[in-house]
């Protein structure tokens, strides 16, 4: 299995599951967290799930690049507050999530487009 078919079943069995009993398949325990609101480490991911699950989380996967260690996953997060647009980049090791740095966009539902282009 390559790394971004590990990382788009680890979307899918984790994130749109709301499942972290998975996390030992897919995450090192020594995990490292760029984003600065989330712990290191498996526990520390478990813990920020808690909150993002309470939020009812659906990820839709735009594009998925893969380059050596590294997957890029650009998708559509539904929350019930709003929609993000959230690009998410992990660092591989040995098949499992080694480390990760994300870019969130919140989405204004009112803010008029410049073009016809779309967010996605």
């Amino acid at each position: 299995m390559t790394n971004k078919q590990i990382v788009a079943k680890f979307y899918e069995e984790v994130f749109n599951a709301w499942d972290t009993s998975k996390l030992d398949e897919y995450m090192l325990p020594t995990y490292k967290q760029h984003n600065p609101t989330v712990e290191d480490g498996r526990d520390g991911f478990a813990r920020f799930c808690e909150r993002f699950f309470a939020a009812h989380p659906k990820m839709e996967i735009v594009h998925m690049v893969e380059e050596g260690d590294l997957v890029m996953v650009f998708f559509k997060c539904t929350v019930d507050m709003g929609v993000n647009k959230v690009c998410d980049i992990y660092r591989m090791e040995n098949g499992m999530l080694a480390e990760h740095w994300d870019v969130v966009q919140h989405l204004d539902p009112d803010q008029v487009p410049a073009n016809d282009n779309g967010q996605f």
